[in-house]
């Protein structure tokens, strides 16, 4: 409604160069674009308001809503019908095309949903079926299985366990960062602890890959959340084995990054004082895979994305992760291709001690 008062002053101001009639076609113009902005009711009483605005102040006798003749008063209906049916024509047109989009965001759900639905119950089917097979054999025809056999079977079972704990826990973290109300539960960590952890707990997938661990000398406790930070890497190196080729490396690095601040002291000349020490956690994972392809890595930690040419499968919710419980804890991680393969690097700003100063709390 603004906008009609101000144009309708516009042309008040040059009404002497201007006809009437050219009048009315700016004003229908304008409650035109008003109808392509916002709802049916403001539109309507602009739509009023300009037929008001029009026979007040440019049809003639003017500031008077009287009408002199009657070409001026079929035109001002004809302008005042033109106005409203402009204006919920155009509602209703914005309805149509917001009912289809809603449509078609509906049924790429549906798509999303029906293809996430697909994947879980691959996922999760998959292992649950390697271990019911492999535990029937042994059941039915344990007399008969050499010891060779009988190890060849726990340890797809094992496999499979690991396999489906995975994917169980994805769903569940993810489903606490869909929540909102993820908050990290800080203490002192031990860096090195937490890197060999995720080893041991990842041994038999890192069988076939030679894994190569380089801690900073020295390197402070932080204050963090072991658990959330443990899955985390835990992800990262999972990927790494899944998707490189057997007998690739996977090199972890862990390094302490500081960044002190320094404020000119007025009293000294040419000396400054430490105001401010900032310390960050550097966690870095590398790869001898083939890489991620350049269009793609700007989405891989997208929730339920998977890379197109992916052979492995996946339910695209471990990077997501990944980047959800370290943004909790106000850091980034940040994914680039190497000569070599990937590189995952994990900077997380963080409370740091050395255990000689470490206090209890």
């Amino acid at each position: 409604m603004i906008l009609i008062v101000f144009v309708s002053g516009s042309c008040f101001v040059f009404s002497r160069y201007i006809d009437y009639k050219i009048v009315a076609f700016i004003l229908l113009l304008t409650v035109s674009l008003l109808a392509v902005l916002f709802d049916i009711v403001p539109v309507l009483l602009s739509s009023i308001l300009s037929a008001v605005i029009w026979n007040f102040f440019f049809i003639e006798p003017k500031f008077t809503f009287r009408i002199g003749n009657l070409e001026d008063g079929i035109l001002f209906s004809m302008y005042f019908i033109v106005a409203i049916i402009n204006a919920v024509l155009t509602y209703k047109i914005r309805q149509v095309e917001k009912k289809a989009r809603e449509k078609e965001e509906k049924a790429k759900t549906i798509t999303l949903y029906n293809t996430l639905f697909n994947t879980l119950s691959h996922e999760l089917k998959t292992p649950i079926a390697a271990i019911i097979g492999a535990t029937d054999n042994l059941k039915e025809n344990k007399q008969n299985l050499s010891d060779e056999n009988i190890e060849q079977l726990v340890t797809e079972i094992s496999l499979a366990s690991l396999r489906l704990n995975q994917q169980v826990g994805n769903l569940l973290n993810m489903s606490r960062l869909e929540s909102g109300n993820m908050q990290p539960k800080k203490d002192w960590c031990d860096i090195s602890e937490l890197i060999y952890s995720v080893i041991n707990r990842l041994q038999e997938n890192l069988e076939k890959h030679p894994v190569h661990v380089s801690i900073e000398k020295n390197i402070p406790l932080y204050k963090i959340d072991y658990v959330l930070l443990e899955q985390a890497l835990y992800n990262l190196v999972y990927n790494a084995s899944v998707y490189t080729p057997d007998y690739s490396e996977i090199f972890i690095t862990a390094k302490n990054n500081s960044n002190k601040i320094y404020e000119l002291n007025p009293l000294v000349k040419e000396h400054s004082d430490l105001v401010a020490e900032i310390n960050s956690m550097i966690l870095v994972v590398e790869d001898k895979g083939p890489g991620f392809p350049e269009n793609e890595i700007g989405r891989v930690f997208d929730r339920f994305y998977r890379l197109q040419n992916s052979r492995t499968g996946g339910t695209g919710l471990g990077l997501s992760i990944v980047k959800g419980f370290v943004e909790a804890h106000e850091g980034t991680v940040i994914l680039e291709n190497v000569p070599h393969g990937a590189r995952f690097t994990i900077d997380i700003p963080a409370e740091v001690s050395f255990i000689n100063n470490l206090k209890n709390e």
